[in-house]
């Protein structure tokens, strides 16, 4: 289900202030919020009560079950809509905190990514041709300027909300009003892409750096110490992963940021990717479109959004489980169940890809498998 554009949640009027400033900061947030409601109750026990006449027994498909009850739920229809067409939509940003040593890759790495995408050359858009999804790049805050390849058959979204995040060792990685533009950031990109037609939304990610704001984000909102959160990234060491979680404890005790206040959290600790995918849930849920959640820093971002909306998570599947500690940590936390288990670690939305089809495969199933009665098979005696 997707609200008319005379309703859609992701769009204000544009308005500024006496002093210039845009007033509209905040108000997209508010009003997507706003729109976020439960899974709906009676299409949930209609679509359990399917399931519990299809032609196999009962359970016997495990979580395919529960994420085409899921989805039913979230699109108040029985059986939902199949979740195709598809996007990944990854968001890229740098981080200061790379100044303290927590990666072995430059930082120009980012923007040398984002170029390699936009040219099909990485790993998402493998996977991506692969699964039949389009990939959409956004650059929510690089900061090395970004080279598009001439005839570069990518879409590249241009969103910059600053270049790259503080140190958080020494300063907030953004101010207050900065994260609060990130997450309306992801809320529009979603809107664009649910607008387009696409019907499920899949979280990609680029950051040299990322995996420690993602744990910083993910000892916040589960209270876990940053030493069992954080993990070796793009391949550090164990000396090296000990000093980044060292610098993600100084940052915390630093800042004490306060999970009660989500948008003040991602503001100390966190990347402007990470409340961008944050807005990206939000925005999918009040659109009532599912998201697959990729790896460690797409779970770290959906616990942003879930202490915004809780009710957001009726939109959100997780795709698979990283090798990342924190990304155990987080789902747990969230209550979601990764489909695949593959030992991953790159990011770029590719876990999610992966799972892509096993998602789909859970709506044909509600939707096209026969009941006992209309196949003539008989079913488990009482």
């Amino acid at each position: 289900m997707t609200p008319s554009s005379g309703s859609d949640p992701t769009r204000s009027p544009a308005t500024s202030s006496a002093d210039g400033t845009d007033a509209t900061v905040g108000l997209l947030l508010e009003r997507t919020l706003a729109a976020i409601i439960p899974a709906d109750p009676g299409t949930l026990a209609a679509a359990l009560d399917r399931q519990s006449h299809l032609t196999k027994p009962p359970g016997s498909l495990g979580l395919l079950e529960d994420i085409s009850v899921q989805l039913a739920g979230l699109a108040a229809s029985c059986p939902p809509p199949l979740p195709e067409p598809a996007a990944v939509a990854v968001f890229a940003a740098d981080h200061g905190v790379h100044a303290q040593g927590v990666s072995l890759w430059p930082q120009e790495v980012t923007a040398q990514m984002v170029a390699n995408f936009l040219v099909s050359g990485a790993a998402v858009n493998a996977l991506a041709a692969q699964a039949g999804a389009d990939v959409v790049v956004v650059d929510v805050g690089v900061a090395t300027p970004v080279t598009v390849p001439d005839a570069a058959p990518g879409r590249l979204i241009r969103r910059p909300v600053r270049s790259g995040t503080a140190d958080m060792t020494s300063a907030p990685a953004m101010t207050r009003q900065e994260a609060v533009r990130a997450l309306e950031t992801g809320i529009a990109v979603a809107a664009e892409l649910v607008g387009e037609g696409h019907r499920c939304l899949l979280t990609g990610d680029m950051g040299i750096a990322n995996t420690t704001a993602s744990a910083a984000l993910i000892a916040v909102f589960t209270g876990a110490d940053p030493d069992e959160v954080t993990g070796r990234g793009a391949g550090v060491d164990e000396n090296t992963r000990q000093h980044k979680a060292n610098v993600v404890r100084g940052a915390l005790e630093l800042h004490r940021p306060d999970p009660g206040d989500p948008v003040g959290a991602v503001a100390a600790v966190g990347g402007l990717e990470h409340a961008a995918i944050a807005g990206f849930v939000l925005g999918a849920a009040a659109h009532r479109v599912p998201v697959i959640l990729d790896g460690v820093i797409a779970s770290s971002a959906a616990l942003v959004a879930a202490a915004l909306a809780p009710d957001a998570l009726a939109a959100c599947v997780a795709g698979h489980r990283s090798v990342e500690p924190g990304h155990t940590v987080a789902l747990r936390h969230l209550g979601l169940h990764p489909l695949v288990d593959l030992g991953l670690r790159l990011g770029e939305g590719t876990g999610a890809l992966l799972a892509l089809p096993l998602v789909q495969a859970a709506v044909r199933t509600l939707r096209d498998m026969a009941t006992f009665d209309s196949a003539g098979v008989a079913g488990k005696e009482a």
